[in-house]
């Protein structure tokens, strides 16, 4: 007999997260930062006491440590492109990147640059098509 498929249970797999709370992330766009902190994971639920993680294509909150004096220690949110650490696709290929990297995001989803510097994830472009509007490479 075969098994049967909950369809909105399983719509989204799980990427391994390559990135916590506290952790140093490039920004890939032209926004005016070139590096941010994570400081939190919106919608992140976990056990207590135990630092929030991200992977690609999940939406953060982030400090900017590195820019243009006017983005400088602003709080933004961003959505990570990039990961170093390997994850798995669906068709069974592992996927990992040179760097870790992030897109500047207003709360909505769409880019505060016009574009995006180096390749994005496609399972960060299929989740926020205004970053797949704007990427020049997708993997």
């Amino acid at each position: 007999m075969p098994k049967k498929e909950t369809g909105a249970a399983f719509s989204r797999i799980r990427i391994n997260a390559g990135l916590q709370v506290g952790s140093y992330v490039k920004v890939a766009d032209n926004s005016g930062a070139k590096e941010v902190m994570i400081i939190g994971v919106p919608g992140y639920k976990g056990r207590l006491r135990r630092i929030p993680f991200a992977g690609v294509g999940d939406m953060v909150v982030a400090s900017v440590k590195k820019g243009t004096p006017e983005m400088r220690r602003q709080v933004v949110r961003a959505v990570i492109i990039r990961q170093k650490r390997p994850y798995r696709r669906r068709d069974g290929t592992w996927v990992a990147f040179e760097d870790n990297a992030v897109v500047i995001v207003s709360s909505d989803g769409t880019p505060k640059g016009s574009e995006i510097r180096g390749p994005v994830a496609k399972e960060a472009a299929e989740r926020w098509p205004k970053i797949s509007q704007i990427a020049s490479i997708i993997i």
